[in-house]
């Protein structure tokens, strides 16, 4: 029988220790580059909170977020959205095949209001199932548990790190509305832009516009504090811990920590400085999945 939730993510924590240091040293290093003093945690904060952004969150959230006193973990995502019926009684199909995930809704008094959705006496809301560690893009991977935040301004005003979930087609909007936010910052944040996806502009000349040059011009941050990480990779995969690889591309002085940092024994994060080609790359795969029917 497998054991505990808690015992999975100590037996991970520990696994990962032997991945380039421990994880409080990876931490600390992160930290002290960031200029964090005692006391004043690390703040990192998902914005989108589909298959690839919540495991990417939620991976984060495993290997670091019981060292509460140095980082805070959350995400975002956008209130009031219904989960349907024929949703609940899968989602609760999967808890009660799980006997890590139901004795851990159990222990937080939370297995009631699954039992009322099933039985349509409350709506369920899309929150409460990332509440309680799942996503609703990957139903039968219950996640670790995350901190959910549903007000924009309240997930990124003060975030040291932001990490960019969401799809190239809504990265924009977003964070022109998350610059309302920064105007009073004194420190710059660092952003990690998950997004696959190109646009093309004709004016003044033709170019093509990458996720991470969207977040530019939305925010005012500097391309040399935006990132951007890709590689071959599958949410669902990289939950269950198959291996998989990824690349960190932008400017030297974040990226060769960063890497240090979200590298884990299964996921395996390079670092690289071209940030233009590995992006647009990463762009086209979603082209040639088009083309070979896959998508």
């Amino acid at each position: 029988m497998p054991g505990t939730s808690e015992e999975m993510n100590q037996n991970s924590r520990a696994n990962v220790q032997n991945c380039n240091g421990s994880l409080e040293e990876k931490l600390d290093e992160l930290r002290r580059l960031m200029g964090k003093t005692e006391g004043d945690p690390l703040r990192i904060v998902g914005v989108g909170a589909g298959a690839w952004g919540s495991v990417f969150t939620a991976l984060l959230q495993d290997s670091y977020g019981h060292l509460r006193d140095k980082v805070l973990i959350r995400i975002w995502r956008r209130p009031g959205k219904i989960v349907d019926k024929a949703t609940a009684e899968h989602l609760f199909e999967v808890i009660n095949s799980r006997e890590d995930v139901l004795r851990r809704l159990i222990r937080r008094c939370a297995y009631l209001k699954y039992v009322e959705a099933r039985l349509g006496d409350r709506t369920l809301y899309a929150d409460e199932i990332l509440k309680d560690g799942f996503c609703l893009n990957m139903i039968d991977t219950p996640l670790c548990p995350l901190k959910v935040v549903t007000n924009l301004q309240e997930a990124v005003w003060d975030a040291d790190i932001v990490i960019n979930g969401l799809p190239s087609t809504e990265t924009r909007v977003v964070f022109e509305e998350i610059r309302r936010y920064w105007k009073e910052r004194i420190t710059v944040p660092i952003i990690i832009s998950l997004a696959k996806g190109i646009e093309a502009e004709l004016e003044p000349e033709p170019r093509i516009i990458t996720p991470t040059l969207m977040i530019s011009r939305a925010t005012g941050i500097p391309i040399e504090n935006i990132l951007y990480l890709g590689g071959p990779n599958i949410a669902s995969e990289i939950y269950n811990k198959e291996y998989a690889n990824a690349r960190i591309c932008g400017a030297e002085r974040w990226r060769k920590p960063l890497a240090k940092f979200l590298r884990q024994p299964h996921f395996i994060v390079w670092d690289n400085g071209d940030l233009v080609t590995h992006e647009v790359m990463g762009g086209l795969k979603n082209v040639y999945a088009i083309g070979a029917g896959k998508i």
